[in-house]
C-alpha cells in the first residue's frame, strides 16, 4: 500500500515527517492509503492543459498563445503532483509546442521581412554590374567585329559575334544574369557601305526583380543608364562614371 497526503495528494513514504510538497505533517486521520498501482478509473483530464490546448488552436487570437504557454506549465505541474489523479499531459504538451510555435512564427516573419529585401537588392546590384560588364564587353566585340570585316562593318547579331568567337553562348541567347540583350539600329553611312551605327541596350528581365536601370551604348563606346526604359537609356540616359 502507498500513502499520499490528504492536503495536496503527494505520495508519502512511511519514513516522511512531513510532506515534500505541501510540509504538512501527516497524521493517522491525514494520510490516505491506497494500493501502490494508482488507479486510472475516476481519474479526470487537468483543465489548465484543455486551456492550454485551446490557446494554442486559437492563435490567431491576439495574445492567447501566451496563455496557452502558462496553463501548460501550469498543467503539467498539477499532473505530476496529482500522483495519476489528473491526466492530460500530452494535451497539455501540445498546447505549449503550439504556444511557443507561435511565438516563433512572428519573429521569422520579422527577420525575413529583413532580410529578404537585403538579399533581393544586393542580387539586382549584381546583376547591374554583370549588365554593365557585358555592355563593355559587346562593344568591344562590335569594334573587332567591324575590323575584320571592312565590307559589312558593325553587326546587329548576337549570334555574329558568338560565330566570330567574340562573346560566349551564354551572352548570345541575349538574357544573362537577370538581363536582356540586343542589337539594334545598324546603320550605313553611304548606301550599300559598311555599318558605321549601332545600338546595344540592356534592360531587367523583370523590373524591381532582376534589376532597377537600364542600360546602353553605341559606337562612340560611352556607357549610359536610365531608370526607366532602353529607349529612354538611348534617349537621355547619363553616362556612367
Amino acid at each position: 500500500m502507498a500513502s499520499f497526503c490528504a492536503g495536496c495528494g503527494n505520495s508519502m513514504t512511511p519514513e516522511d515527517q512531513f510532506c515534500r510538497v505541501c510540509g504538512r505533517q501527516p497524521s493517522a486521520s491525514s494520510v490516505v492509503t491506497a494500493p501502490l498501482s494508482a488507479p486510472t478509473a475516476g481519474s479526470e483530464t487537468s483543465g489548465k492543459a484543455i486551456v492550454s490546448l485551446i490557446c494554442g488552436l486559437l492563435f490567431f487570437v491576439p495574445l492567447l498563445f501566451i496563455a496557452a504557454i502558462v496553463f501548460g506549465h501550469l498543467a503539467l505541474s498539477e499532473i505530476h503532483k496529482s500522483a495519476g489523479r489528473l491526466k492530460g499531459k500530452g494535451i497539455a504538451l501540445t498546447g505549449l509546442v503550439l504556444g511557443y510555435l507561435w511565438i516563433g512564427i512572428p519573429g521569422f516573419l520579422i527577420i525575413a521581412a529583413i532580410v529578404i529585401p537585403n538579399v533581393l537588392r544586393a542580387r539586382m546590384a549584381a546583376n547591374e554590374s554583370s549588365a554593365v560588364g557585358s555592355v563593355r564587353l559587346l562593344n568591344v566585340a562590335e569594334i573587332n567585329y567591324a575590323a575584320s570585316h571592312a565590307s559589312q562593318g558593325y553587326t546587329c547579331s548576337l549570334s555574329d559575334l558568338a560565330q566570330a568567337n567574340l562573346i560566349a553562348n551564354a551572352l548570345a541567347t541575349g538574357q544573362k544574369a537577370g538581363y536582356v540583350f540586343q542589337l539594334t539600329d545598324c546603320s550605313a553611312g553611304a548606301e550599300g557601305g559598311p555599318n558605321v551605327k549601332y545600338q546595344v541596350v540592356a534592360y531587367p528581365l523583370r523590373v524591381n526583380q532582376t534589376g532597377l536601370r537600364a542600360f546602353c551604348s553605341d559606337e562612340s563606346g560611352v556607357i549610359k543608364a536610365h531608370s526607366g526604359s532602353a529607349r529612354r537609356c538611348v534617349e537621355r540616359g547619363v553616362a556612367l562614371q
